[in-house]
């Protein structure tokens, strides 16, 4: 794997240039390296509008997560949005690759692509009942709803890259686990759930996309930038919608404030130096036969961001509006928890990149994990207060360490 040199950034991309349509795209001198891939070349293409409507329909199944832990707020509930966010995810990075091969411009493409948000929906719709006992029509809607997101991701994909029939078979048995889930009893639901999961997420370890799917990197991390950022907006909709019903005295404010400050710096942790344009670069670098390894490496890496997000939203949810008084402790730890996924993901993010430090970024983690016993002991303004201090520190830190690595390379 080939990225950065540690603690350096080139100049990236020109982030002005123009999206290249499908049709104006020339093909690559060697032609693909695969007779079924439509080879897109290395023209860049931006991410489009139709794209982010389809992440902000995405991001109402990260809200319906959420709220399934904000009333299941125990190892049950986390295993429930573990099993159902690794499904769903799974397709989300389809649908990324898919356009990442080739924008949304045709009206057939559009379409089809306004279908599977529609199987989106429906799959969020049904979150907060997928393993309730006696809800069977829904627990079933939700598989269908799935199915209907894997059926369309696969006409769109073979009008790009014929080799996702290759990996086609894998997302549909998913999707039919998912349903036959529904008609399973609850205890043993979990299994066929897991085993849904597990059918998709080791499926690259029997079908290698290596060298069967082309990676533009600038659309690829922009496109995942895009959804921490729309995800980073869901949080803070948490801290509003669980703040409005105490009314807004001074110590709900102030709480309120402190989340959505706790949010601008897990923003800064993301995007404040530059890590999203860094992954472009790397992409950009490596040999196009090993860009989809490098870009599955980025991919696993937002798992944790993403669900980082879901429980420091649900923790938000339940403590700021009752401030100014300690918390439960799996309250708190919802809070200190879902930064200390956050920091934790963006450090394997770093890892894959070879971006350096990462140690603060882990350290920042654990930190962030033992404030919990502050909102436990004291209240949720305290453990925001020190939370948000402890990850500016250790951005600081981060910068510091940074400047002198590029002092000793100039020397």
């Amino acid at each position: 794997m080939t990225g950065p040199e540690p603690g350096t950034v080139g100049p990236g991309p020109d982030r002005n240039r123009g999206r290249a349509s499908p049709e104006s795209s020339p093909p690559s001198p060697t032609g693909p390296a695969d007779p079924d891939i439509t080879d897109p070349g290395d023209e860049p293409i931006r991410v489009t509008t139709l794209e982010l409507f389809f992440d902000l329909v995405f991001a109402f199944t990260l809200t319906q997560l959420a709220d399934l832990l904000v009333h299941h707020l125990s190892l049950r509930g986390a295993l429930e949005v573990l099993l159902v966010f690794g499904v769903l995810w799974w397709m989300y990075g389809g649908y990324a690759w898919l356009t990442n091969a080739r924008a949304p411009v045709r009206t057939a493409d559009r379409l089809l692509l306004l279908v599977g948000m529609g199987g989106f929906l429906i799959c969020g719709l049904a979150i907060p009942h997928g393993f309730g006992p006696g809800d069977t029509e829904t627990r079933v809607a939700l598989g269908v709803g799935y199915l209907i997101v894997v059926l369309v991701h696969t006409a769109l994909f073979y009008r790009v890259n014929r080799n996702i029939v290759r990996v086609a078979p894998f997302n549909v048995t998913g999707a039919l686990l998912v349903i036959g889930a529904g008609f399973t009893p609850t205890p043993a639901s979990y299994l066929v759930w897991a085993a849904a999961v597990a059918v998709q997420w080791l499926s690259p370890l029997i079908i290698s996309p290596g060298g069967r799917f082309d990676i533009r990197p600038a659309h690829f991390a922009e496109r995942h930038g895009a959804l921490v950022i729309v995800a980073l907006g869901e949080s803070v909709a948490a801290v509003g919608v669980g703040a409005a019903p105490a009314g807004v005295t001074f110590a709900v404010a102030l709480a309120a404030l402190l989340g959505l400050a706790l949010s601008a710096v897990l923003w800064w942790v993301y995007f404040g130096d530059g890590d999203d344009e860094r992954a472009e670069q790397a992409i950009a670098a490596t040999e196009q036969s090993r860009r989809a390894g490098l870009a599955l490496s980025i991919y696993y890496s937002h798992i944790p961001i993403l669900l980082g997000v879901v429980t420091l939203a649900a923790g938000a949810f339940l403590t700021i509006g009752n401030p100014a008084r300690a918390h439960a402790g799996r309250e708190a730890l919802a809070v200190g928890g879902g930064a200390a996924l956050f920091l934790a993901g963006s450090a394997w993010f770093r890892w894959a990149l070879q971006i350096r430090p990462i140690a603060l970024r882990l350290a920042g983690a654990g930190f962030a994990l033992a404030t919990a016993a502050l909102g436990a002991a004291v209240s949720v303004e305290a453990q925001f207060a020190v939370l948000l201090a402890g990850i500016v520190v250790m951005l600081a830190a981060e910068r510091r360490a940074s400047a002198r690595d590029r002092a000793a390379a100039g020397r």
